[in-house]
């Protein structure tokens, strides 16, 4: 079947809306920051989207994901606008939509949708190389890749996304890693690479250095608690979550976050293990509130080689002392802090939150080095950096 256009932009809720209703702003006097995601805006709440909600401050952002199954026998681009101000667009693809089909139909949607706005002032910010394939006809005034993971590395990765990263990297204006350790890997393929690591909302998570209403699903699990939140995927190690509770059955390990990529099945199953689900950003403070100590249960592994956990600092503002496996980003940024322990084993890792347990008993210490310890890591710092270094490079 071929898919030739024009075809229907629905904007909001309604699957006929052919006009741009009035929550969609558009300014025809600011640039568009058009962000290519292979994360979806309303999945778990990071990097992407801190940054894109503060650069809706001064730009039209339009933040694109990847493409969704519609059961409608022809393709459309839902459009949805957030309270921020970002607009997110998700191509809905009917079945049989697939590979080059795939890309020209994004790529007519994509173009339909710049002319509707009137876009003539564009910027391109990658999270994919995987956009490239029907986005690299444009012509924007700068491009961005932000490369917060080494997504090659990771479970199910496309097998040209290597070759779509180099191809990236040599249309990119300005690079940006999620942490050093990445940005040594990618500091020799780029002459314009900066390292931004992990930052924090202090304001957010600094709830939960006051009394909180302990979530329902929390609320009858015994102390001390060992809390974790976040994706659960194959960066997880199950295996030493596992070995941790059968060696401290009285620790309660509280797990919030979706499941993803790995069989359900497969994660041990204990009296003392606690699945909570995935949670919303606004939550998240209320579960760390009731936590003793935040661990990090990272395997070591190629997809975790190259992560700087955005949930360190976040863990470290509530107030809450951490346990993390051995990352280099983490060990590199926190190792020498006092207050995240590092353990390379199932028996380090008790001792490890045996001692971050005491550590809590000195709460005003706590708080005073976690707060040393932040300083300038706001996700506003990191902002107005980032800003900097594009109006250098345009």
């Amino acid at each position: 079947m071929s898919w030739a256009g024009p075809f229907q932009y629905d904007i909001g809720k309604s699957r006929n809306a052919q006009q741009v209703p009035a929550e969609v702003v558009f300014d025809d006097q600011v640039p568009t920051l058009l962000c290519l995601s292979h994360l979806r805006w309303s999945f778990v709440y990071q990097r992407p989207q801190h940054l894109m909600s503060r650069f809706a401050r001064d730009y039209n952002v339009l933040f694109h994901e990847e493409p969704i199954p519609t059961e409608d026998a022809e393709p459309w681009l839902e459009v949805r606008p957030e309270e921020n101000g970002v607009q997110v667009l998700i191509p809905r693809l009917p079945a049989g939509c697939e590979g080059e089909d795939a890309t020209r139909v994004q790529r007519q949607l994509l173009d339909g949708y710049l002319e509707k706005l009137g876009v003539s002032d564009l910027l391109l910010w990658y999270y994919t190389p995987m956009s490239l394939a029907f986005s690299d006809h444009l012509a924007p005034g700068l491009i961005v890749y932000d490369c917060m993971d080494e997504l090659s590395a990771f479970r199910g990765a496309p097998p040209e996304l290597v070759e779509r990263e180099v191809e990236l990297m040599c249309r990119a204006n300005l690079v940006f890693t999620g942490g050093y350790s990445l940005y040594e890997a990618k500091r020799q393929r780029h002459d314009n690479a900066h390292p931004f690591p992990s930052s924090v909302d202090v304001e957010h998570f600094a709830a939960a250095r006051r009394p909180q209403h302990d979530p329902d699903d929390q609320a009858e699990i015994p102390h001390p608690r060992l809390g974790f939140y976040g994706v659960i995927d194959e960066r997880l190690d199950i295996a030493l979550i596992e070995q941790v509770a059968r060696m401290r059955p009285d620790w309660q390990i509280v797990l919030v976050g979706p499941v993803v990529k790995i069989d359900p099945a497969e994660l041990p199953q204990r009296d003392n293990i606690h699945y909570l689900g995935g949670k919303t950003y606004d939550e998240l403070p209320q579960y760390l509130s009731g936590w003793d100590v935040a661990i990090m249960p990272f395997a070591l592994n190629e997809s975790t080689r190259f992560i700087s956990p955005t949930k360190t600092p976040e863990y470290l503002a509530g107030g809450c002392p951490v346990v993390s496996t051995p990352i280099t980003d983490v060990v590199r940024t926190y190792g020498d802090t006092g207050i995240v322990r590092i353990a390379d084993s199932a028996e380090a890792f008790v001792a490890a939150t045996e001692a971050a347990l005491a550590d809590a008993e000195d709460r005003d210490g706590l708080l005073a080095k976690a707060d040393e310890i932040l300083g300038d890591m706001s996700w506003d710092h990191t902002w107005s950096l980032m800003k900097e270094k594009m109006q250098c490079a345009i």
